[in-house]
């Protein structure tokens, strides 16, 4: 506080940062005089940081902590609708979904905006086998990329090493019929030219090592495909163990045998895309607004249920929405919850709802971005100036999750973060304050990022208990401060 402030000043501070022990209408007259004297003495940024209602804080809270929908709610979404490939049909039964449950929440105007097309649709069908079947019999990790073919249904063959150059391809054409070819390192990588020579051999497929005993899944430009023309050999990456194993039992010249199934289905496009969108009105100021988000879709590799990229994100701005409904929460400006898709080709939902907004950004406080995985939201970046308003909006969880603290970090420079791949970035691109959430925990985040391993059990509820009631109080407030969120310098003409 500045020196000279009178003894009263921490009761006042609590009381203008909404104390819930301490309201305004609990205090003597004199109390409050004293408030108006010294809004003389503390900065304009305390007076205009607005804190919501705090007897709806403290519901907010208790709902969210206490009565959480939030786990059975993720469940729900790996288990019986799965992974959620934009452009696949598991992406669109997702959305219909949330918009019931934002529907059942309360929330209005829900509803899908188109923001583009895809030219193709595709997906993965249940049956996803990757064995080595002799010498002996292996069960193997594996995935392909996205709109990419997949096998004419259990492909069995004879794995055979590439050969070093195209020419010894050719030499040995009737060599490559029928098996699975296996690539070594430093030998062709991608090369198109050897992919179709190996088709027009009659080759199976190619056999890729990673780097680890991850495998990740991702895909061509979506741009590139077409429901006629389909990239053409099936290309199989296992696992660095299982990889070492064909190589080492190749090595000892024994006879390798592999039996594989990627059941990789393609749509006749163009495929609408959508985003979902769900609001809770303003009381006071409708046209101004929060935008709480993260983005729906997510790779489809074998194994993989989307579960923390990001179904966590997605599932926290859906439990923001119900806590705030079912708290009864009137915020004075809009709170307006996004699940994106087509983040993961190129941030293409947002990065479209910016355009199509365009007349609207000034009016949008805040876009708050759960997309880090399943740890628990543990502060924002931010420019100095907005500091002390956020700095109160996390009060009311700091004060209900005392063992998960987060930090307001100042950011370098004078612009909001311009990268970071997700859904934040093109609204910070055009000096709209987005957030991507800080994650704070004990997960590795990098064992699980496209990769097979993520899936609903490697997710810590505690940790989305956190996160979804966090959104909830942070937007609420953010919602019913005195003033949007202050805004980056605009540059000079």
């Amino acid at each position: 506080m500045p020196n000279g402030a009178p003894d009263v000043s921490l009761r006042v501070y609590k009381a203008i940062c909404g104390n819930r022990r301490l309201g305004v209408a609990r205090m003597k007259p004199s109390s409050i005089l004293r408030i108006a004297a010294l809004s003389a003495i503390l900065p304009i940024s305390l007076l205009a940081q607005g804190q919501g209602d705090p007897a709806t804080l403290s519901r907010i809270a208790d709902q969210g902590k206490n009565h959480s929908q939030i786990v059975d709610r993720l469940h729900f979404l790996c288990f019986d609708i799965g992974a959620r490939l934009t452009s696949s049909p598991e992406l669109y039964k997702g959305q219909k979904w949330a918009m019931a449950q934002f529907k059942k929440f309360g929330c209005t105007n829900v509803h899908l905006e188109k923001w583009g097309e895809f030219p193709v649709g595709f997906d993965r069908g249940p049956v996803q086998v990757c064995r080595m079947v002799e010498p002996f019999e292996s069960d193997m990790v594996f995935t392909t990329p996205a709109w990419a073919n997949g096998t004419n249904g259990l492909e069995r063959g004879e794995a055979v090493l590439l050969p070093e150059t195209v020419e010894e391809i050719k030499a040995h054409a009737a060599d490559m019929k029928g098996k699975w070819v296996v690539s070594v390192q430093g030998r062709g990588g991608l090369s198109s030219e050897i992919n179709a020579e190996l088709e027009k051999d009659g080759a199976l497929g190619r056999i890729f090592g990673s780097r680890n005993e991850l495998v990740v899944t991702s895909g061509p430009s979506w741009k590139s495909v077409s429901f006629e023309k389909h990239p053409g050999l099936p290309q199989i990456t296992v696992r660095k163990s299982d990889y070492d194993r064909i190589l080492r039992n190749l090595s000892f010249n024994r006879k390798v045998v592999m039996e594989i199934n990627a059941d990789n289905r393609w749509y006749k496009g163009p495929i609408p895309c959508y985003n979902v969108v769900a609001e809770i009105k303003g009381t006071e100021k409708p046209d101004e607004v929060v935008i709480v988000s993260g983005h729906f879709d997510s790779w489809n590799g074998p194994l993989s249920q989307g579960a923390q990229d990001n179904g966590v994100g997605s599932m926290t701005a859906m439990e923001a929405a119900r806590i705030l409904c079912a708290a009864h929460a009137k915020p004075k400006r809009t709170i307006r919850f996004i699940l994106w898709s087509g983040e993961e080709q190129g941030i293409f939902g947002s990065t479209n709802y910016v355009k199509m907004h365009k007349d609207e950004l000034d009016k949008i406080s805040a876009v708050l971005v759960d997309d880090g995985g399943g740890n628990y939201q543990g502060g924002y970046v931010v420019l100095p100036q907005m500091k002390p308003m956020m700095e109160a909006a996390i009060q009311k969880s700091l004060e209900t999750f005392p063992d998960m603290p987060q930090v307001i970090r100042i950011a370098s420079g004078t612009r909001m973060p311009r990268g970071g791949g997700s859904d934040h970035a093109p609204f910070n691109a055009v000096g709209v304050p987005g957030f991507f959430t800080i994650e704070t925990g004990k997960l590795n985040y990098t064992l699980v990022h496209h990769t097979q391993n993520d899936r609903f059990e490697t997710c810590i509820p505690e940790y989305l208990v956190q996160s979804g009631t966090n959104h909830a109080l942070v937007s609420y407030n953010l919602a019913c401060a005195e003033t949007l969120l202050p805004r980056e310098p605009k540059p000079t003409p």
